[in-house]
């Protein structure tokens, strides 16, 4: 995984599936862009397929997830849990192996 210029934030080497992943947000970021107006979803342990119909970011208030997606180098795994911030980009395929339940705030963002 490549890293950004955010110290914090690691992505995808697959620059057509970039997921990006920052790791503890300070609380004021959080406010700014407004996390508690956002939808919120939830899910219990067990395994999901999901297909990111639209470019989705997200804040995991807690959980803990393993991401399996095919990537660059083949099939790829990336961990994340609570207070991670992660966007997802439109069109990924991948499994959620959640083994701790998830609660999280996510938004789409509209194509332009």
């Amino acid at each position: 995984m490549a890293s950004s210029s955010n110290p914090g934030a690691k992505k995808t080497d697959a620059p057509y599936m970039c997921i990006t992943v920052e790791k503890n947000i300070p609380q004021r970021r959080l406010e700014e862009l407004g996390i508690n107006s956002w939808l919120k979803w939830g899910c219990p342990p067990g395994r999901y397929p999901i297909k990111f119909e639209a470019e989705e970011t997200c804040y995991l208030v807690k959980g803990k997830v393993e991401v399996y997606f095919m990537g660059s180098s083949g099939s790829e795994c990336m961990e994340i849990s609570g207070g991670d911030f992660v966007t997802f980009p439109k069109g990924l395929s991948c499994i959620w192996v959640v083994s701790a339940p998830v609660d999280k705030y996510y938004k789409f963002t509209s194509p332009s």
